[in-house]
């Protein structure tokens, strides 16, 4: 939903002009998460806000504008300085300055905020604090907690005997307060050079790079897995996720729901909120501090740029074939002259006899994580023999659906953490079944809070239209079916056949990228059109509703996926000479239905763009009428993982010949955070 980032230097002497950059450097690696405005933080005599509507460059120019009219010296050096920074996706209020975070307590920015998330009871809460004089400038929900930190703030310390309150204890007072799902850093004129960050549901990381400087050798990395509170010279950054940290550091500490993380005079305390101590009674409480140990990243910094590529979709659309063989390196067991083909996956080995005898399988997800499980949902049932259904994460709360103790509640989700989808997680844990993850963001809320999963490791996606993550997740779902199916001997030859389908997969992928020039011209075909319907069925429906979602999401044009043998129910009104319509007929037990429907449709006059397999265009189109895309054939259950590729492409050319944003398109982000 919102990117934000903030960076601490102390015992090390950095500009101005350096941490600026810094802080502008980690808004860019977080832009993807939001772009309609953005804001930073940073001390002159007190905490100085500049926030501008716009992309992260509207930001940087207008900061250096201002700083140069007000004759703020870039090159004053300090030695310890904690700035913060954010860049928004919209939620509450329009795109403005007013409603770019950070959002302040007032006047003299007493308490400044940057926020991640939303926050349900805000309006209460404002409410509340109008009562008791506060004025609001902002429509944010975001603008209560800067505000009701200097409320707090102000309480503890009026009148004679109080005692002085820590910036941890304001924090945790505020937290009492708040509900929804938030990741947050507070900074504040009274604790300077303090940063405090906590969360709820919202991502959040800390990095920290620990420097020798002694003998002048230069920054180099100190060793330890664990936190030092000593003083030799350190940077620290907290954000939203990894990409903007790797480039300063690999060790970092996922923080957890629930702990608020203190960074004061090069020490990071962090202590674990307790909703319930110190409801009662008159003073703030401070809780125990609890000891973490950092990760390391295995994210390199050659996966966040761009390359050789114009646009990171384009990037992740070629990008397939490799990260399809990183998704099955070492989960795929080819076996030799008396070992059989299998599959490993070791994130779910203690599970699967639960699986099995599970009452049925639930696949639980939004958009086009959704769409892969659906692709996956009949190989699932073929080689399982349980029952799959499938549900979306925000009908599925919306009617409290039935899940039961007996269920395999499978989430999957790119990112771990989309807030529908980990709602319906915290319903499923509360009816006790068995819950499984597939995500791609190690360490993520769902990745945490599941009982088992799997990762489908295919890299950093950072173009927010998924394209190498729906294909990884179609290929760990297909080896989910392996695996749960890997006791029956019936369908040995079955599962063989689809691991060497599965082993192969990276050529033919790497085949059908060769449509690019194809996708590109037929781009230009269609680039004044107002509407595509995409049909498929059987294993090909997910592709034609992820097809058309992808043309919807980055192209801004209107598309539908339909259901095939839904066609004579109502969509085949729509069809005449002016209506364009991609058919999905690549060669599997639906392929004569399909051709039925091609007959259909050419007779209403629809203009007809078929996909086929290859030398199948006469079996596909026996008249020669309409536009053929033919594509290498696999196993049918694998077929998605091929077909979905040129639409991606056809996705991304029109977007860019309509001269649209394909990397953020308009009104969306990558990590849904709010419902």
């Amino acid at each position: 939903m919102c990117g934000i980032f903030a960076y601490l230097n102390y015992n090390v002497n950095r500009e101005r002009r350096f941490i600026l950059q810094t802080l502008f450097n980690g808004l860019r690696r977080l832009e993807y998460r939001g772009y309609d405005s953005a804001g930073v933080s940073i001390d002159h005599n007190q905490p100085l806000v500049f926030r501008q509507e716009g992309n992260i460059e509207s930001l940087v120019k207008s900061v250096y504008q201002e700083a140069d009219a007000m004759g703020l010296d870039l090159e004053e050096s300090f030695c310890v300085h904690a700035g913060i920074a954010h860049t928004r996706w919209a939620t509450h209020g329009e795109p403005a300055p007013r409603n770019s975070h950070p959002q302040t307590s007032g006047d003299g920015n007493e308490f400044l905020v940057v926020h991640n998330g939303v926050i349900t009871n805000y309006q209460v809460l404002r409410e509340t604090l109008i009562r008791h004089g506060f004025t609001f400038e902002s429509e944010t929900d975001t603008e209560v907690i800067p505000k009701l930190a200097k409320f707090v703030f102000d309480k503890a310390n009026e009148g004679e005997g109080s005692h002085t309150v820590t910036f941890s204890e304001v924090v945790l007072e505020v937290m009492r307060h708040l509900e929804g799902a938030y990741a947050l850093i507070f900074k504040s004129l009274h604790y300077p050079n303090e940063l405090i960050a906590c969360k709820r549901g919202s991502p959040l990381l800390l990095g920290v790079k620990e420097l020798n400087e002694e003998f002048n050798s230069g920054p180099t990395f100190h060793d330890s897995k664990f936190l030092s509170n000593i003083d030799h010279p350190k940077e620290l950054f907290l954000s939203s996720d990894a990409h903007a940290i790797v480039e300063h550091t690999k060790k970092v500490l996922v923080i957890e729901d629930g702990e608020v993380v203190h960074l004061k005079d090069g020490n990071v305390s962090i202590l674990k909120f307790d909703n319930d101590k110190g409801r009662h009674g008159g003073s703030l409480s401070r809780p125990a501090s609890v000891q973490r140990a950092l990760s390391v990243l295995e994210m390199e910094v050659e996966q966040i740029n761009k390359g050789n590529y114009e646009h990171y979709m384009q990037k992740e659309i070629h990008e397939q074939p490799e990260s399809l063989k990183t998704t099955m390196r070492g989960r795929l067991i080819r076996g030799g002259s008396c070992k059989a083909k299998t599959v490993l996956l070791g994130g779910l080995k203690d599970h699967f006899k639960t699986i099995r005898r599970s009452r049925r399988i639930v696949f639980i997800g939004c958009g086009t994580s959704y769409n892969a499980a659906l692709a996956a949902r009949p190989i699932l049932e073929e080689l399982s023999g349980v029952p799959v259904t499938m549900e979306i994460a925000s009908d599925l709360l919306d009617r409290q659906g039935p899940i039961y103790r007996e269920d395999t509640a499978v989430f999957v989700s790119q990112s771990g953490e989309t807030a529908d989808t980990l709602h319906a997680l915290e319903y499923a844990l509360e009816n006790g079944a068995l819950c499984v993850g597939i995500t791609n963001t190690v360490g993520s809320a769902i990745a945490r809070h599941t009982h088992c999963g799997v990762h489908i490791n295919a890299g950093a996606e950072i173009g927010v239209a998924s394209t190498k993550a729906y294909t990884s997740q179609i290929v760990v779902m297909a080896m989910l079916a392996l695996a749960i199916g890997g006791d029956s001997i019936t369908s040995q030859t079955r599962r063989e056949a689809i691991i060497d389908g599965l082993f192969d997969l990276p050529n033919k992928v790497r085949e059908v990228l060769k449509l690019d020039q194809e996708m590109k011209d037929l781009a230009k075909l269609l680039i004044a059109e107002q509407s595509l319907l995409v049909f498929g069925r059987g294993y090909n429906y997910a592709t034609a509703l992820e097809g058309a979602l992808k043309v919807k999401e980055v192209a801004l044009m209107h598309s539908e996926g339909m259901l095939a043998g839904e066609m004579k129910h109502g969509p085949l009104a729509l069809v005449d000479e002016n209506l364009t319509i991609i058919v999905i007929a690549t060669r599997d037990s639906c392929f004569s239905k399909q051709q039925s429907v091609i007959q259909q449709l050419h007779a209403r006059k629809g203009r007809l763009i078929v996909m086929c397999s290859k030398g199948d265009a006469v079996s596909a189109c026996p008249g020669g009428f309409g536009r053929v895309i033919e594509v290498p054939q696999v196993e049918d259950c694998l077929q998605p993982v091929i077909n979905i590729v040129p639409l991606q492409l056809l996705a991304y050319h029109l977007t860019v010949l309509r001269g649209y944003n394909v990397d953020q398109p308009r009104n969306l982000a990558k990590s849904v955070t709010t419902q």
